[in-house]
C-alpha cells in the first residue's frame, strides 16, 4: 500500500465544521497515514487566527500585563471544537491550557507560545481520527545555531512513526538541544510535513489549504486566473521567491532531496486536480508556453557608470563588497560595458545607502552613480520557454503594447525564466499584459 503525508493548513482546521471535513478526506484514502496539522485559522473574513492570538497574549503575560480575557478567548476556541466534534478531552485541554498558562507567567518564550496552537490542535485531530499523536518537540530537532538538523530530524521520525499505526505530528515547531520549544518560520507547517514525507519515505506528500494548487497569476490581480497543473521544484522555487504564495518555499527541499512528488490539494474542494510539484516535467506537459507570473515591488536599482571599467580588473567586486560589507545582497546584477547595476530590496538598501555609496565611490572612483527608487521585479517562469522561439520578443511586445517602459531584462542561462524590471505603478499593468498574450489568448 502507497503511503501519504496529509498537512492541512489553519484555514482547513479553523473550526469544528472543518475538522469533518479534513477526517472526511484521511479516511477516504487508507494510505493517508500520517497527518501534520496547522493551528486553528480564521473562521471568517475578520477573525484571528489562533496562531496570532497566542503571539499576543504571550506578549501581554510577559509583561507583566493581565491577559486572563485574551488567554480564555483562545481556551473557548479550543473548548468549542471539541464540543462540536463531540469528543470527550475537555478535561485533558484544559489541563494543557493550565500547564501554558503557567509557562507564560514562567516566560517560557514566544516560541513556546505560538506552537501551542498546532499542539493542541494535534492533539484533538488524533483523538477524532482515533490515530497516535507524536509531539514534534521529540522528534524535531534544531542545533545550538537554530537551523534544523535534517538528518537526525529524520531519522527520529521515522524511529518514532515505525512503532505506531497512523499518526498525527503537529507542525510549525521542534526542540532545541536545551529541550526549548523552536519554531520555524511563519507557515513552517508545511516544512513538517516535508521532513515527515521524507522521513517515511512517502509515495506523495498533500499539502490541503483553501485553494486547489497553484494559478497561473495573482488572483488579486488577473481574476479566475487559470490554474497550474503541474510545476517543478524549480519552478515552484523560483515563483514562490518573487512572491507567489500557497507553499512555503524552505519546504520544497526535504521532499525534493528525497523525490517526492508535493500535491497542492483544496480541502473544500477535495475533487479538484490541484497542482502537482515534481522534479521533472516534459516541456510540453502545460498548455501554455509558461508556466506562471510573480513578482515583487519595493526595489532600487544603483547604477554605476565608468568608462573602460570592463577592462578595470576586479571592479565589480569591489562594487559588491560595498554592498557585502554593509550586510545588504543583491537580487539581479545586469551590466553593459561602461555600465553596471545592483538591484537590491528598498528597506534594506535605504537604512545603509550613505556608507554604501560613500564605499562605491572611495574604491571604483566612479563617473556617476545613478540610484533609481522606484522598481518592481515580474518574473515569468516556464520550463515551455527553452522549446519555443521568441519568447522574450512577446513578453516585450505585451509590454510595449500596454505602454509599459521596461528598465530591466535578465534572463538566467538555464531559459527558466525572464525577469523584468518596470516601474511600481505599472506592475499590475504588466502581469496582466502578459498573462493575456501567453494565456487568454491560448484559451
Amino acid at each position: 500500500m502507497q503511503t501519504k503525508v496529509v498537512k492541512f493548513g489553519g484555514s482547513s482546521l479553523a473550526d469544528a465544521h472543518q475538522f469533518v471535513k479534513v477526517a472526511n478526506i484521511i479516511k477516504s484514502d487508507p494510505s493517508r497515514r500520517y497527518v501534520v496539522p496547522s493551528a486553528p485559522g480564521k473562521r471568517f473574513p475578520k477573525d484571528t487566527k489562533v496562531t496570532d492570538m497566542l503571539y499576543a497574549c504571550y506578549d501581554v503575560a510577559a509583561r507583566g500585563g493581565e491577559f486572563s480575557d485574551m488567554f480564555e478567548a483562545i481556551v473557548e476556541r479550543y473548548v468549542q471544537i471539541v464540543k462540536e466534534l463531540g469528543l470527550k478531552i475537555e478535561d485533558r485541554i484544559l489541563r494543557e491550557f493550565s500547564t501554558i498558562r503557567m509557562s507564560f507567567l514562567a516566560r517560557a518564550g514566544r516560541d513556546y507560545a505560538a506552537s501551542r496552537g498546532e499542539y493542541l490542535n494535534g492533539i484533538i485531530l488524533a483523538e477524532y481520527l482515533g490515530f497516535s499523536f507524536v509531539d514534534a518537540a521529540e522528534v524535531i530537532f534544531f542545533g545550538e545555531d537554530g537551523k534544523l538538523k535534517l538528518t537526525e530530524t529524520c531519522k527520529a521520525v521515522k524511529e518514532r512513526l515505525e512503532q505506531v499505526g497512523n499518526a498525527v505530528i503537529p507542525g510549525f515547531y521542534g526542540s532545541m538541544p536545551n529541550d526549548t520549544v523552536k519554531t520555524f518560520s511563519r507557515g513552517g507547517s508545511d516544512i513538517t510535513g516535508s521532513i515527515v514525507a521524507a522521513a517515511v519515505n512517502a509515495d506523495l506528500y498533500e499539502n490541503w489549504t483553501d485553494v486547489s494548487g497553484f494559478f497561473v497569476t495573482d488572483p488579486r490581480i488577473v481574476p479566475d486566473p487559470e490554474p497550474i497543473k503541474t510545476i517543478t521544484y524549480r519552478e515552484l522555487r523560483e515563483l514562490a521567491y518573487m512572491g507567489a504564495g500557497v507553499f512555503h518555499e524552505d519546504a520544497i527541499f526535504p521532499a525534493r532531496q528525497a523525490g517526492i512528488p508535493i500535491n497542492i490539494k483544496n480541502t473544500n474542494r477535495p475533487e479538484d486536480d490541484g497542482t502537482m510539484i515534481t522534479e521533472t516535467a516534459s516541456d510540453d506537459s502545460s498548455p501554455y508556453v509558461i508556466t506562471g507570473i510573480a513578482g515583487k515591488k519595493g526595489f532600487v536599482t544603483v547604477t554605476i557608470e565608468k568608462d573602460m571599467m570592463n577592462a578595470e580588473l576586479g571592479f565589480g567586486r569591489r562594487v559588491l563588497e560595498a554592498f557585502e560589507n554593509n550586510g545588504v545582497s543583491f537580487e539581479h546584477m545586469p551590466s553593459g560595458i561602461d555600465t553596471m547595476s545592483i538591484i537590491v530590496h528598498k528597506d534594506e538598501f535605504e537604512a545603509k545607502e550613505d556608507k554604501i555609496i560613500k564605499a562605491i565611490q572611495t574604491t571604483t572612483n566612479p563617473d556617476k552613480i545613478d540610484i533609481d527608487r522606484d522598481v518592481a521585479l515580474m518574473a515569468v517562469v516556464g520550463r515551455g520557454m527553452r522549446a519555443q522561439r521568441g519568447t522574450a520578443a512577446r513578453i516585450f511586445a505585451a509590454l510595449a503594447h500596454a505602454k509599459v517602459n521596461v528598465k530591466m531584462i535578465d534572463q538566467g542561462s538555464s531559459e527558466l525564466n525572464v525577469i523584468v524590471g518596470v516601474r511600481e505603478e505599472d506592475f499590475e499593468t504588466s502581469v496582466k499584459a502578459v498573462y493575456d498574450i501567453f494565456v487568454v489568448q491560448k484559451l
